[in-house]
C-alpha cells in the first residue's frame, strides 16, 4: 500500500539526479581534459583511457556517494557494488557500441554519445537502488 508520505515531492529523487548528474560532468569534464593533456605528450590513448577511468571512477565513487547520494552505510560494501555497477555500465556501453556501429553501421561518434546517457541513466538506477540504498526503512521491513 502506498503511504501518504511517499508521494510527497521531497521524496523523488530530483535532486539527487541533479547532484549525480553534476557529478559526473565535472568528473567526466575533467577527465576528458586530462586525456587531451596526456595523450598530447604521447602516452598511448587506452593506457591513458585506462588509468583516467579508474581514477575518475574513485572520484565519482566519493563525489556520489557523500554528495548525491548522502549514504552513511558502510563504505567498503558500496565501493564494491559501485565497483559491479561500473563493469556492468561498461558492459552496456560496449554492447551498444557492438550492435549499432559494427553490426548497424550507425556512426560511432553519435552512438557512443547516446550510450554515456544510456550507461549514466543505468548508474543512476543501480546507485540509487542497489549500491547507494537508504537504509532508513529497514525497522519497517522487520
Amino acid at each position: 500500500m502506498i503511504k501518504p508520505d511517499s508521494l510527497k515531492v521531497s521524496n523523488l529523487p530530483i535532486k539527487q539526479l541533479l547532484r549525480y548528474a553534476i557529478v559526473g560532468v565535472v568528473s567526466n569534464l575533467s577527465g576528458y581534459c586530462a586525456y587531451l593533456v596526456i595523450t598530447f605528450f604521447g602516452v598511448d590513448p587506452k593506457l591513458a583511457m585506462t588509468f583516467l577511468y579508474a581514477i575518475g571512477a574513485a572520484v565519482g565513487f566519493f563525489g556520489n556517494r557523500t554528495w548525491a547520494f548522502s549514504h552513511r552505510g558502510e563504505w567498503w560494501r558500496a565501493a564494491a557494488g559501485y565497483a559491479v555497477a561500473h563493469v556492468f555500465g561498461y558492459l552496456l556501453n560496449l554492447t551498444i557500441l557492438y550492435v549499432f556501429v559494427d553490426k548497424l553501421g550507425y556512426r560511432h561518434q553519435i552512438v557512443q554519445g547516446i550510450a554515456i546517457f544510456v550507461v549514466a541513466g543505468y548508474l543512476f538506477l543501480a546507485f540509487k537502488l542497489v549500491v547507494f540504498r537508504a537504509t532508513e526503512n529497514k525497522q519497517e521491513l522487520s
